[in-house]
């Protein structure tokens, strides 16, 4: 599968999401800024509706769909935040949506699911990992003829989440260097192709967890390898990647890197204490790049997409009381 939208497609998918998803703060981190020696800048989506990106893509996806399709009722994978976005579309066109989680879907997303999409969603639980869950999610698309709606692997999704780096861009268009979250790679995709058509000589570097590191493996070769996988504070990055958006993220992104869950953990709990944001896993992982050092912010303007909020507050506590 080819994918490359353009920036008018993300330009037609923010005229789109205008009034429906919020314009979230970018903002400059003045402690940050001081620890890194160069200016930092916060992309606040952890504020967006449903506390995530998703709700981006989400509706910019689920509006797109025909008469048919929709008809047809849908299925989706998520790892929690993206079936957010789905739920509450399909609460709102009133359109039938089956929405797989893995196992080790916070207990926070399953009910916000459920609270978003009401009688229009049913919530299926399938095995641990986020690769379980869409494999359960194409089976039903075959079983019962659904319309499958990927959380990153579709030019509207890619567009709707690009609209937050648009966004930046337009809050702060000298930003140099902008880290973004790397799950499926839909965000970054998105991310880099605003960033890249406004400022060229922009970097764009996306950031895993060790815990699930397939654009770090394969971009080396350009081919996407098997990597092993492990439960993360940064549930929202689990699963596997596509050909797909690894070849897209060749034209456009500087590089991937991997930070420790140790070091997830620590940025989590260093933006509740110094901002006073709540920031799951996925969303702390830029921040865990640079207070770690391995992406240096030094006399450079970095943005960094804090992608989502939404974590268990038992894990929240229990990080906060560690460090």
């Amino acid at each position: 599968m080819f994918i490359n939208p353009s920036m008018k497609d993300l330009l037609l998918a923010a005229r789109f999401l205008k009034g429906k998803v919020r314009h979230t703060p970018t903002e400059q981190s003045l402690p940050l800024s001081e620890i890194v020696g160069g200016e930092v800048y916060l992309k606040w989506e952890n504020q967006q509706l449903t506390g995530s990106f998703k709700m981006r893509g989400a509706l910019n996806k689920m509006f797109s769909l025909t008469e048919e399709e929709k008809k047809r009722g849908v299925v989706t994978a998520s790892s929690g935040n993206h079936a957010q976005g789905i739920a509450i579309a399909a609460s709102m066109l009133k359109v039938k949506a089956t929405i797989c989680v893995p196992g080790v879907c916070p207990e926070t997303k399953k009910k916000a699911i459920k609270r978003y999409g009401g009688q229009w969603v049913e919530l299926v639980v399938a095995g641990h990992f986020y690769d379980d869950a869409e494999a359960k999610a194409h089976s039903l698309e075959k079983e019962k003829g659904m319309t499958y709606i990927s959380s990153f692997e579709d030019p509207y999704i890619i567009c709707g989440a690009g609209t937050a780096g648009l966004e930046m861009m337009m809050d702060e268009p000298e930003i140099d260097t902008i880290i973004v979250p790397a799950g499926g790679g839909g965000l970054i995709s998105g991310v880099a192709l605003a960033a890249k058509t406004l400022r060229p000589d922009v970097e764009i570097w996306g950031v895993q967890s060790v815990s699930s590191q397939p654009y770090v493996a394969s971009w080396p070769i350009g081919r996407v390898v098997e990597v092993e996988y492990k439960d993360s504070l940064a549930d929202g990055l689990t699963g596997g990647i596509p050909q797909s958006l690894l070849d897209l993220s060749r034209i456009r992104v500087k590089g991937f890197i991997a930070v420790s869950e140790e070091e997830i953990a620590k940025a989590i709990a260093w933006l509740f204490r110094e901002h006073h944001q709540v920031v799951e896993g996925a969303g702390a992982v830029g921040v865990a790049a640079l207070l770690s050092g391995k992406i240096s912010g030094w006399g450079r303007k970095t943005g960094i997409i804090i992608s989502g909020g939404n974590i268990d507050h038992l894990t929240l506590e229990e990080i906060l009381r560690k460090y």
